[in-house]
């Protein structure tokens, strides 16, 4: 850290792939779920820069991958991002937000370029459909305090909390190694 430097403050989180959404109903009262399958962002994150919000607010950005503030890889079990929050009102109040865990969401902002409908019956005599999404770009992922994906989550990291976490671990480590030695 530069002398003079604020903390490096970082978030992470992830959308979780082909996990349930939260029901929804449609226009016409119709209950439905959605799914994103592995991989559906994978043309979209080699094609487009991608931007952190705050709640969908593009009033309020917090980085973005072209800046390189905003990382995004994906795998077969979900979409991780990290997001250096910019040391702004905005950066600072997200930040305290998450670090306190009153929003721990995640939501994202895309647009669906292919999916799949299916529907099953339900014991009360309904039906519930469900989307899975094949392709989609991806366009914005925002910390938000209610996310429509439950599973997805979000958390906040500081540099300097990460190197007194190190520093307590190599303690207690040459602390038990010690007492280790005492007992041969």
């Amino acid at each position: 850290m530069v002398e003079g430097q604020a903390s490096k403050r970082t978030i992470t989180g992830a959308i979780k792939y082909d996990t349930d959404s939260q029901e929804m109903r449609d226009y016409y009262g119709d209950t439905f779920v959605e799914q994103i399958s592995a991989g559906a962002f994978q043309e979209s994150l080699e094609s487009r820069g991608v931007v952190g919000l705050w709640s969908h607010d593009t009033s309020q950005v917090l980085g973005n991958t072209r800046s390189g503030t905003l990382r995004v890889f994906s795998d077969d079990k979900e979409l991780r991002f990290e997001l250096d929050l910019p040391n702004t009102t905005i950066g600072n109040d997200v930040y305290e937000t998450i670090k306190r865990g009153d929003v721990d969401g995640v939501s994202f902002g895309m647009r669906v370029t292919k999916d799949k409908w299916s529907s099953e019956n339900r014991e009360n005599g309904g039906k519930l459909y469900k989307r899975s999404i094949l392709n989609a770009e991806l366009f914005e992922i925002s910390p938000v305090a209610f996310p429509a994906y439950p599973s997805n989550e979000v958390s906040a990291r500081s540099l300097d909390d990460f190197k007194s976490e190190e520093k307590r671990a190599a303690s207690q480590y040459r602390k038990q190694k010690m007492l280790l030695e005492l007992d041969l």
